[in-house]
């Protein structure tokens, strides 16, 4: 693997690729980011890094999973979101087969990030709002999607940005209150973990999560939860702004007492 590059996988498998044309080159195979019926590759296309999502070859010459990934190609490949890895491609690759195309990910996956004690002050605020902020997009868009797990929240490893993999199969024309009631739960989950391996103790989104994850959650959405980071914050910055107005008045008092 070039030096250049970090992936979230440390048992990365270089596979040979036989490619006359010289378009597909450096196939190598992510472990960490297998899934149930797929296979994660990284890969150059005419030079350029890219990402493959495979069936596994057990699958590959099955028509119900030819299938299955035809139709998650065609549900993911409308979305545009920043937080969300893009899929650009459909097509052939020599000895993989017909693999989803997505954008290349240069980064770690939260669950490296957690194992390794590598979280930062930046990641817990990407959770805070990019996190939700793709959630909320898929949840609009009426995506069925495998839950969200610290597994397939990946942080772009020189500005810890945000990206969402394996974000969706399906589309509907509207999303069951039990697929709500599941991403709530899911970032609960998620927020709460996090919050288990920090040296320090965070009350405020601690009580986000552990709401988030209650069987009476008050959260009905991912919107909801939301509002709920928005008005915390929102309420320091107006505490913030009063103590600066009167931190100014007693200057001018202080100043007109002393001419």
């Amino acid at each position: 693997m070039n030096q250049d590059k970090a992936y979230s996988s440390k048992e990365e498998k270089k596979i040979p690729i036989s490619d006359p044309s010289g378009k597909w080159s450096d196939l190598t195979l992510m472990p960490e980011w297998s899934e149930q019926y797929y296979n994660v590759y990284t890969v150059r296309k005419h030079g350029k890094w890219v990402m493959l999502k495979a069936l596994k070859p057990e699958y590959a010459d099955k028509p119900e999973f030819q299938e299955m990934i035809s139709q998650e190609f065609d549900t993911r490949y409308n979305l545009a979101h920043p937080n969300i890895v893009m899929v650009n491609d459909f097509e052939d690759v020599p000895g993989v087969g017909k693999a989803i195309i997505t954008d290349d990910v240069y980064g770690y996956s939260l669950r490296r990030l957690i194992d390794e004690k590598r979280l930062t002050p930046k990641i817990v605020h990407r959770l805070e709002t990019q996190l939700l902020d793709a959630m909320q997009y898929i949840q609009e868009n009426h995506i069925v999607h495998n839950p969200v797990t610290p597994d397939t929240i990946i942080f772009t490893e020189y500005n810890e940005n945000l990206k969402l993999i394996n974000v969706g199969y399906d589309r509907k024309s509207h999303l069951s209150r039990t697929s709500a009631e599941e991403d709530i739960r899911a970032y609960g989950e998620v927020l709460g973990e996090v919050l288990d391996h920090l040296p320090t103790s965070l009350p405020r989104l601690r009580r986000i999560a552990t709401k988030a994850k209650s069987d009476n959650t008050p959260f009905k959405s991912i919107a909801d939860i939301q509002l709920a980071v928005e008005r915390r914050n929102s309420a320091q910055i107006y505490y913030l702004l009063i103590s600066f107005i009167a931190v100014m008045v007693l200057v001018l008092i202080w100043l007109t007492l002393g001419k």
